[in-house]
């Protein structure tokens, strides 16, 4: 999906084809449901999404990059109880001070930033040893100033990233590495897809057996073929602790990541 159009479309077909099942539904209405089928609780996390998967606006000799290299510093955002993941777009809020100042030097420069778990929630200025050593590069798509000063954001998940040494004094940032994957298009890799796909479908009860085939394929749902965001998809959709979402995150080995799913996906089918 390249931009709004695309969605749009997608729609569009959605409502011509349950019109020939004699389902009714309105252009918003099938807009939402495109949402939802991709895994977004609505419209407004499915348009971030696409505006964040285009060329971000830099200020003149600052070079774009999506990869952030090794040692790069970043500014951070300390987050109290979310663990973000690639490719996920959430909106968050911002009262502290030296993070709205790290934000301010985020969207002067590239719009990146670094986002880390606080391994407790309850402390208001954590320092970076307060910290997870593992967080996720991330995009802002959008900023605005709400009456009491708290900023809202919305940002997009990049890439997996490890917290190096802390680098400024003003706000908290630190150097950054870019965590490699592995074993992310092996055989192994993609059944284990499909078996954690399957599971979390039946966990969740989601039933797309009254979508015809023909609008399914282009629904672009999780897909088996790309095990790595699948997990990262389904990851932040279960019911489980902060601890556990982050040992999720930091497991690079996507094999042993889609193992670790499954086995919350069925502990949490027990416990319900």
């Amino acid at each position: 999906m390249r931009d709004f159009r695309d969605a749009k479309a997608m729609a569009h077909s959605l409502r011509e084809a349950l019109k020939t099942k004699s389902v009714s539904l309105t252009h918003s209405e099938s807009l939402e449901l495109v949402a939802r089928t991709l895994g977004l609780p609505d419209w407004n996390h499915l348009a971030a999404l696409i505006q964040s998967s285009q060329p971000q606006p830099v200020p003149s000799g600052t070079a774009d990059t999506t990869i952030v290299s090794a040692g790069a510093a970043m500014p951070i955002v300390p987050m109290r109880d979310l663990v973000m993941f690639p490719q996920m777009v959430v909106p968050i809020f911002v009262g502290r001070e030296k993070t709205k100042r790290a934000i301010e030097c985020a969207l002067a420069t590239d719009r990146r930033l670094l986002v880390v778990t606080q391994r407790r929630s309850a402390d208001d200025d954590p320092q970076l040893d307060a910290l997870y050593s593992v967080g996720v590069t991330a995009a802002v798509i959008n900023r605005v100033k709400l009456t009491d000063g708290t900023l809202k954001l919305v940002i997009s998940g990049l890439q997996r990233a490890a917290v190096g040494k802390p680098a400024a004094d003003e706000f908290l940032a630190a150097e950054s590495a870019p965590i490699e994957e592995s074993n992310g298009q092996t055989d192994q890799a993609v059944l284990l897809s499909r078996l954690v796909l399957d599971a979390y479908r039946m966990f969740a009860n989601v039933d797309y057996s009254n979508v015809p085939p023909q609008v399914q394929a282009r629904f672009h749902l999780p897909d088996i073929g790309n095990p790595s965001l699948l997990a990262d998809t389904v990851a932040p959709l279960l019911p489980v602790s902060i601890e556990q979402r982050q040992q999720l995150l930091e497991t690079s080995d996507v094999t042993a990541r889609l193992e670790a799913i499954l086995e919350l996906i069925k502990a949490a089918q027990k416990a319900a």
